[in-house]
């Protein structure tokens, strides 16, 4: 269907949480979902380019009420869902520019900007997007890699290099890694002489208090990448690439509140998701993270 606005957006049966015309309407909602279904550069498992769908089939069964912060956030600043971005053919470069171009157009109707993806190539593109709007920008980037190669089986657009991207058009220093287990050794020289700050996972086993270092090296305005495999395998196997040792949900949604009520989320992506068969229960969490970080995202009253 299409809003009052033209943007067309997914109906109750197809859209985020799978919510009424009254809280999912583009020109009322202040959440915009975009479905990003890339998948080009795979290493190791496919499927992120199902990701999207899985994700808000699975949203459907998830409860509009989040019982930790006691509000119903959908129905309070409406979630509208976009259709899945058409790219075509395109790849690398002309597939990130589309990407840009539809979070830049979301971002001037002051809609705060969820991609679902795909691989994480798709991520930079939004990135950029929202360091246009917000110049202080810091990126909080979960993962299990560290995605710093300069290429990647012959591609600079490799979802194993989008930091890499990102950090040629702003600051590492304002970039968090959280994570991360797996990564080059240039990736590795390229954290200790570059300014990002990156938590190794076997930091974080060893470290009784390893999230409130965190906040005060992001910025007022932050965005949210979230590899899925950032969590460990027993809790999201369904992903390209997982490695053991990842994060546990208590202590990530831990961070995640503490950023949403200490800065200001500006905007987020959740990519990398791969759905299976057989194993049902990796589609829910993936779709109640989501969720979750628009709860966190609308803890500070400043964020759009």
């Amino acid at each position: 269907m299409k809003t009052q606005s033209g943007v067309r957006t997914l109906g109750k049966k197809a859209n985020f949480l799978g919510i009424g015309k009254n809280v999912s309407s583009y020109s009322t909602s202040q959440i915009a979902v975009l479905p990003v279904p890339y998948e080009h550069t795979v290493s190791y498992g496919g499927g992120t380019g199902r990701g999207p769908r899985a994700i808000l089939d699975a949203s459907r069964y998830v409860e509009y009420y989040d019982e930790e912060l006691g509000t119903e956030l959908c129905t309070k600043v409406g979630i509208a869902t976009l259709p899945p971005l058409p790219l075509g053919k395109s790849t690398d470069a002309k597939a990130m520019a589309k990407i840009y171009g539809a979070v830049k157009k979301l971002l001037a109707d002051d809609k705060f900007v969820v991609v679902l993806g795909g691989e994480h190539t798709v991520s930079q593109a939004p990135i950029k997007a929202h360091l246009e709007k917000y110049p202080d920008l810091s990126v909080l980037h979960f993962d299990a890699h560290a995605d710093l190669r300069q290429s990647y089986e012959g591609s600079r657009f490799s979802h194993a290099c989008v930091m890499a991207r990102v950090c040629e058009f702003m600051d590492p220093a304002r970039i968090v890694q959280v994570g991360i287990r797996a990564l080059s050794p240039e990736e590795a020289e390229f954290i200790r002489t570059s300014g990002i700050t990156t938590w190794y996972a076997h930091q974080i086993r060893a470290t009784d208090d390893w999230i409130s270092p965190i906040l005060p090296k992001l910025s007022q305005h932050v965005y949210v990448t979230f590899d899925v495999d950032a969590f460990d395998p027993p809790i999201m196997p369904n992903t390209g690439t997982p490695e053991p040792n990842g994060l546990y949900w208590p202590e990530t949604m831990k961070l995640l509140r503490l950023v949403g009520e200490q800065k200001s989320i500006v905007g987020c992506d959740v990519v990398e998701f791969a759905p299976g068969k057989g194993v049902q229960h990796p589609d829910y969490t993936a779709a109640k993270l989501t969720y979750k970080l628009m709860n966190y995202a609308f803890l500070n009253p400043h964020t759009p």
